[in-house]
């Protein structure tokens, strides 16, 4: 978890770890809501790099967000769009994945005494039923639903087409 590092408008170098403690911090402010953590990543191919950001958008639904992205840059322009495609979804994967068991032990029990409190993660997709990346849905769902999470595609994988989407250019 050290090597990854996430960024927002306040802080500017979060390791996994600080990130953890801003979700936390900022489900603790108000518990009695429901929440949904979602993951996405969209990226940006440029003349000579492909740019990839992935974002962690915490919604206290109905009250407001809280969120960070990772940017990760690979050194030559990706024509492929099925490559592009399987990165992105790999990336948000890979972030996830440091959500450990007990992470959201910790979360669930935070929320525990609240039966208003809801919470839910999923993993939002840059890919949708119209245009080039339909083709991509079934084998890019899988492979987030074997993980057990929730996967979302356009026009509600909005961590990815319109967070993440944001910071990529």
């Amino acid at each position: 978890m050290e090597g990854y590092r996430f960024y927002n408008l306040s802080e500017q170098s979060m390791d996994f770890n600080t990130v953890f403690l801003r979700i936390y911090e900022f489900m603790r402010e108000d518990p009695l809501h429901a929440y949904r953590l979602s993951i996405g990543t969209d990226s940006q191919t440029h003349h000579d790099s492909t740019r990839f950001i992935t974002a962690i958008h915490l919604h206290r639904i109905g009250k407001g967000a809280w969120g960070c992205l990772r940017n990760q840059t690979v050194h030559r322009k990706m024509e492929s769009l099925r490559e592009k495609i399987h990165l992105e979804t790999y990336f948000s994967q890979e972030i996830a994945y440091l959500f450990t068991p007990e992470h959201l032990g910790l979360l669930m029990e935070l929320l525990q005494p609240y039966k208003e409190a809801k919470f839910s993660m999923e993993i939002h997709l840059d890919i949708g039923n119209y245009g080039l990346t339909k083709e991509f849905i079934l084998d890019m769902t899988n492979r987030v639903k074997a993980m057990g999470l929730v996967a979302k595609i356009k026009p509600d994988a909005y961590a990815a087409f319109s967070y993440a989407n944001r910071y990529t250019k």
